[in-house]
């Protein structure tokens, strides 16, 4: 999976789209009598729902007489899931589940109302490794192949290989000298 190679867009979503209300307004139908009460806390959810992805982390809030607000560092997220349902596939929407070590089962943050989900949960994955977009690499050395990091790697194990030969010499002549095969 790749990073995606311009992260503005994502940056740029603040609201989710607005097929999600007819989603709501979809699902509220499903048992008739309770809509007069689950509707309007689904058009408040809507109306509110704000998303900021920095460089850091994600928070989204929403809510009226109860505002709630959730903030993940990038860092301490564990895992990623897509999650629709049929009327959702319908819509082109999906829910990105993210998960946290925090020690509940479910996900600590769900973002609803995209239809770029799948560019979302590769920006969250590229973000939770650490990739560092392929413009940005250090630069190549005159070798013509190995990166700076490569190069200090190479090094490191040349080392390495010089101190396992000196022992294994020093262990050869401590053998010879104590006349032991």
């Amino acid at each position: 999976m790749n990073p995606p190679p311009n992260d503005a867009p994502i940056f740029a979503l603040e609201r989710p789209h607005r097929d999600l209300w007819k989603y709501y307004i979809l699902s509220s139908l499903v048992i008739p009598p309770l809509i007069p009460f689950v509707l309007p806390y689904l058009y408040f959810r809507y109306r509110t729902m704000r998303f900021k992805f920095t460089d850091e982390g994600i928070s989204m809030s929403w809510g009226i007489l109860f505002r709630r607000q959730v903030i993940i560092n990038y860092a301490r997220i564990q895992d990623i899931h897509i999650r629709s349902n049929l009327v959702e596939r319908w819509l082109g929407l999906a829910k990105v589940l993210v998960q946290t070590a925090s020690g509940s089962s479910g996900a600590e943050m769900t973002l609803e109302g995209f239809k770029e989900y799948e560019a979302v949960r590769d920006f969250l994955y590229s973000k939770m490794r650490g990739v560092k977009d392929p413009a940005q690499k250090s630069p190549v050395l005159s070798h013509g192949h190995l990166t700076t990091h490569d190069a200090e790697l190479a090094a490191a194990l040349r080392e390495v290989a010089h101190e396992l030969r000196e022992t294994r010499l020093a262990l050869q002549t401590r053998t010879k000298d104590s006349g032991h095969v």
